[in-house]
C-alpha cells in the first residue's frame, strides 16, 4: 500500500468486507472493538444508511459498530504504528470540521490491483 491512500467509502466498504479475517480492530473515537483469534467480524445493514459491523464469539454478539455511511466523504488509508497495521480513517466533514467518525486497522493494506471484486476471499 501507499504511504497515505485516499478511497471512497464505497470502494473501501466492497473491499473491507471481503477482509473480515483481516481486522485487527475497529471503532469510533469513543470505543474500539479488538480482535481475537476466536472472535469473527459480520458485516450488514441496517437501513439504506446505516450498516452494521459486529464482533461475534459463537453466536454470541460482544460489540457492534453502526456506522452511518451518508455523511462520511472518503477514506484515508495509511500504515500504522507497527509495520503490520494499516489504519484506514472514515472522514467526515462540515464547513468548520474535518474528524475521523470510523477507524478500522488491517493486517494488510489496500490493494488498488485486487481483481475481481466478486468472489469473498478468507484471510
Amino acid at each position: 500500500m501507499q504511504e497515505n491512500l485516499t478511497l471512497t467509502f464505497d470502494s473501501f466498504w466492497s473491499w473491507l468486507t471481503r477482509h473480515p479475517n483481516c481486522i485487527l480492530r475497529a471503532g469510533t473515537p469513543e470505543t474500539v472493538l479488538y480482535d481475537d483469534e476466536d472472535l469473527h467480524w459480520h458485516f450488514g445493514t441496517e437501513d439504506p444508511g446505516t450498516l452494521v459491523v459486529q464482533l461475534i464469539r459463537g453466536k454470541r454478539m460482544l460489540g457492534e459498530l453502526l456506522i452511518a455511511s451518508e455523511p462520511i466523504v472518503y477514506v484515508e488509508g495509511t500504515r500504522g504504528d507497527h509495520d503490520d497495521e494499516f489504519v484506514f480513517e472514515l472522514v467526515v466533514e462540515t464547513e468548520n470540521d474535518r474528524m475521523s467518525a470510523y477507524f478500522f486497522v488491517l493486517a494488510h493494506g489496500f490493494d488498488v490491483e485486487e481483481e475481481d471484486p466478486t468472489p469473498r476471499r478468507v484471510h
